[in-house]
């Protein structure tokens, strides 16, 4: 409680001497101010602050937060300061697109949101309609981007992560013979799974065992488990959400199997679940392009303010959302745009600048560029989980 007091207290006084305030807005948003009476820019963000994947949206409003506060304090964006207000959609298109509607009524200029994939397809349609700029922290599915000129995004694609994590298995050498176990329900798990089997032939990789569940039963995975076993894997890959990731952990510490894991950004969280015996996760690896530990120094800030702020370590979907911010004022710095514009000519120009930047930021040391269709470049990394912590492995 006294890092989270002596935190707002700094905060709070850089604001001010910025000429703003940071204030809150109501339960079911949450605001990063730079002040009512005069010019701001106005970003809004998306995501499920409640409900099973509420640790996504709430380290992104918090990344956004930690990001646009210092901006704020720096000077703000081409000399005007920034508000930032954050809406919760439960992870559920339809409330998504009410929040959406919720933010442009508040006056949203640009959205860096959604959190998640299926709201985010849905909000990027309405986004597109209006010619309002938008940057998805974390909303990977490729139906999120695609043919949506106005649409960017801050993490690797569906296919790209299941692309990247076949390749890094194989580079690293840590197994041949490899189970799958993924939600074929959900688009997220499958585009991750059909781009890393696709993939892992051209490794040199043998997936032995791909077993699906659905969402209508993703509570006993107790045959995926076992025709895993059976299988020989020497490793499971789990391209699924931290809650399930959880549960085949928990129950296959029951059933006595000990395989290798290996997952993508959804087993982010997985540390965080309510009554999980996190000693289950050591020795769970992820494929992530952020690195809680790394020693850089844009890293170690962002961990500081973040850990004072909320006490806890941040997630990637944090340093994603911190990343999308940065990437808005970049963008609108090159395209020297000013909150009296229009949103729509705004987009135009934010459009344009995004693909002539490079942020070094903390998902993207070695820097990130973004190309006209909206998918970053950079470098993914490993991470292993050792000590209850995440630790990287490159």
């Amino acid at each position: 409680m006294k890092k989270m007091k002596r935190f707002l207290s700094i905060a709070l006084a850089a604001l001010l001497a910025a000429g703003c305030l940071a204030g809150c807005s109501d339960s079911t948003g949450s605001t990063a101010s730079g002040g009512s009476d005069e010019l701001v820019f106005k970003i809004g963000g998306i995501g499920p602050m409640t409900g099973d994947a509420a640790a996504y949206g709430i380290a992104v409003d918090r990344g956004a937060q930690i990001a646009v506060e210092e901006i704020n304090a720096a000077g703000g964006i081409n000399g005007y300061q920034v508000e930032f207000k954050s809406e919760d959609d439960e992870s559920d298109p339809e409330k998504s697109i009410n929040a959406y509607n919720t933010l442009k009524d508040w006056g949203m200029q640009m959205l860096m949101g959604t959190v998640t994939s299926g709201p985010c397809t849905a909000v990027a349609a309405e986004t597109d309609n209006d010619r309002m700029f938008q940057i998805t922290p974390s909303g990977t599915a490729v139906e999120s981007v695609q043919n949506h000129d106005n649409v960017f995004r801050v993490c690797f694609s569906d296919p790209a992560q299941g692309t990247k994590s076949a390749e890094y298995i194989a580079s690293k050498g840590l197994a041949k013979k490899i189970a799958v176990i993924y939600n074929s329900s959900d688009i997220y798990s499958s585009g991750i799974y059909n781009a890393f089997a696709a993939e892992a032939k051209n490794q040199g990789l043998e997936v032995v065992a791909a077993e699906a569940f659905t969402a209508d039963n993703k509570t006993d995975f107790s045959v995926q488990l076992q025709k895993a076993k059976d299988s020989g894997a020497e490793l499971v890959f789990l391209p699924i959400y931290y809650q399930e990731a959880s549960a085949i952990l928990q129950q296959a510490d029951n059933m006595g199997y000990k395989p290798m894991y290996f997952g993508c950004d959804g087993l982010d969280g997985l540390l965080g679940v309510k009554g999980f015996d996190t000693s289950l996760a050591e020795g769970v690896m992820l494929l992530t392009p952020f690195a809680a530990d790394a020693s850089d120094e844009k890293t170690q800030a962002f961990n500081q303010a973040y850990e004072e702020a909320y006490g806890e370590t941040p997630i990637q979907f944090a340093a994603d959302a911190y990343d999308g911010i940065y990437a808005i004022k970049l963008a609108a710095e090159k395209a020297g745009i000013t909150p009296d514009m229009s949103y729509s000519d705004m987009c135009a120009k934010m459009i344009d600048a995004m693909t002539q930047i490079e942020l070094d930021g903390l998902t993207g040391v070695d820097g990130i560029t973004w190309n006209a269709d909206g998918e970053p470049n950079k470098d993914p990394k490993g991470v292993i989980i050792e000590n209850g912590a995440y630790t990287s492995m490159d």
